[in-house]
């Protein structure tokens, strides 16, 4: 018995090891999913037990971000599932028009910036550049980091209209930078979904492709706090694994496929 406890009793001394020092709790995380991708780095690593290599993060910094970088599951690219984006262009941004020019915009769980930058894009077809400012935020400050460079390889941007990406990106060999007038409509912040406070009234919320990785629970209280956060008529757009089977009880209806609207 000794054999078998002993390596959960090290994952989990590790987990309120990491929740202490950084607010992440990955007990609301897919233990499986989780456990497997931080086994894989500890072994990597040369760790013998979660022990070894919470103590190892303590001294070294840059192994540390490391950790959280392979933790988060950081897999975006531009207009990703682009006929969703096409809802957003052709319903959801002409119906918040309706009502103001000055839509609060949030981008969670951002990733390296392919979501957010992707919705500046969309909204440039109906505003000013200068109308537009969308908070985009992510647990994994490396990644915010790639983000604000705003480079990206033509994978990522595989899926982006031609004119689009004539218009907004300059070509550096083999890759696609933003134009600076569109990261200027863009701020990016740290911000950690299951534990930090949300701000209030927003009339769009792009959090797509991560809440699979959550427990039911966890996922939850998510759609509790989204809800929330929205403005009355605002909506939350999630990603194509992802689906709300009861809307009605977070106070949403749905509007299309991965979209919802606050009631």
């Amino acid at each position: 018995m000794t054999l078998i406890a002993q390596p959960d009793r090290d994952f989990a001394q590790f987990t309120q090891q990491l929740k202490n020092k950084t607010g992440i709790d990955l007990s609301l995380y897919k233990e499986p999913q989780m456990k497997r991708r931080l086994n894989t780095m500890r072994e990597s690593k040369g760790y013998r037990t979660f022990t070894d290599f919470f103590q190892a993060m303590q001294q070294n910094k840059e192994l540390f971000e490391q950790m959280l970088d392979h933790m988060t599951i950081n897999v975006s690219e531009f207009y990703r599932n682009a006929n969703r984006w096409g809802v957003l262009e052709r319903k959801v941004i002409p119906e918040l028009l309706k009502s103001s020019r000055s839509l609060k915009l949030w981008s969670a769980a951002c990733s390296t910036g392919d979501e957010p930058y992707s919705l500046v894009m969309v909204l440039s077809k109906f505003l000013m550049l200068n109308e537009i400012q969308v908070l985009a935020t992510d647990i994994d400050k490396g990644v915010l980091a790639k983000a604000k460079q705003g480079v990206y390889p033509e994978a990522s941007v595989k899926e982006v209209p031609k004119a689009m990406l004539n218009k907004h990106f300059t070509v550096e060999g083999q890759q696609y930078r933003v134009n600076d007038d569109i990261k200027k409509c863009v701020t990016f912040k740290p911000h950690n979904l299951l534990s930090d406070p949300f701000e209030p009234n927003f009339d769009l919320i792009v959090c797509r492709n991560v809440l699979i990785y959550f427990t039911e629970d966890a996922k939850e209280e998510l759609f509790y706090k989204f809800s929330r956060s929205l403005k009355k008529g605002g909506y939350l757009f999630i990603g194509g694994s992802e689906q709300i089977f009861v809307p009605l009880k977070y106070g949403l209806e749905p509007l299309d496929t991965f979209f919802y609207r606050k009631i």
